[in-house]
């Protein structure tokens, strides 16, 4: 009976503590997080331009699809040279599976041609449980007013294949085309696929 009783507590406690995932069409969560080159970013501070997180760990292969076949850096390129501004979250916990120092971080990020303007450690899992963040790639595009526009995955295809890239719809890219047009965005919440995040 005791043991019971605990199980529910215990159980009654998580929920209780668990951070509710945030919601499509209201504010994002703010945060405050360091990057590879040491620097202090926050989501207050970039009021005005559209942001771009995505949760990153590249020994997943779902990862190492969007990198390798370089459609992760092209994506990266053509939407911060329009001034978004890509935020490349790492949130494995130190001794799991994807985490980096920033030494690494750095040295993965020029052998795979990445493009995010950051790369923000969270080895706490502080950001990435803010957000509710499940998988790599999981993709959120904020607008300028601080709203949570789409939150998902990167494209329709949940595969590993290089292939099927060009044949997915890109929802990151559409959600930011379409908002930026005055359009609605839609959709505005997938599920995302990919590998697990290591808190």
């Amino acid at each position: 009976m005791k043991k019971t009783i605990l199980l529910f507590t215990s159980i009654a406690l998580m929920i209780t503590t668990a951070v509710a995932a945030p919601v499509s069409g209201e504010s994002a969560p703010d945060f405050t997080g360091k990057t590879s080159n040491g620097e202090t970013v926050s989501l207050s501070d970039l009021k005005g331009k559209y942001v771009v997180l995505e949760w990153l760990n590249h020994g997943c292969p779902f990862v190492k699809k969007h990198y390798d076949s370089g459609n992760m850096p092209s994506l990266q390129k053509k939407m911060t040279a329009e001034g978004v501004v890509w935020l490349s979250v790492v949130s494995s916990a130190k001794g799991k599976q994807g985490y980096q120092s920033p030494e690494d971080a750095n040295e993965k990020a020029k052998s795979v041609g990445s493009n995010a303007t950051h790369i923000v450690l969270d080895a706490s899992g502080e950001i990435g449980k803010a957000y509710a963040a499940r998988t790599t790639p999981h993709m959120y595009v904020i607008d300028p007013q601080g709203t949570l526009i789409y939150q998902g995955a990167i494209d329709s295809i949940s595969s590993v294949r290089h292939s099927d890239i060009e044949k997915a719809e890109s929802y990151v890219w559409n959600a930011w085309k379409a908002h930026q047009s005055g359009k609605t965005v839609d959709p505005h919440t997938t599920a995302a696929y990919g590998c697990a995040i290591k808190y």
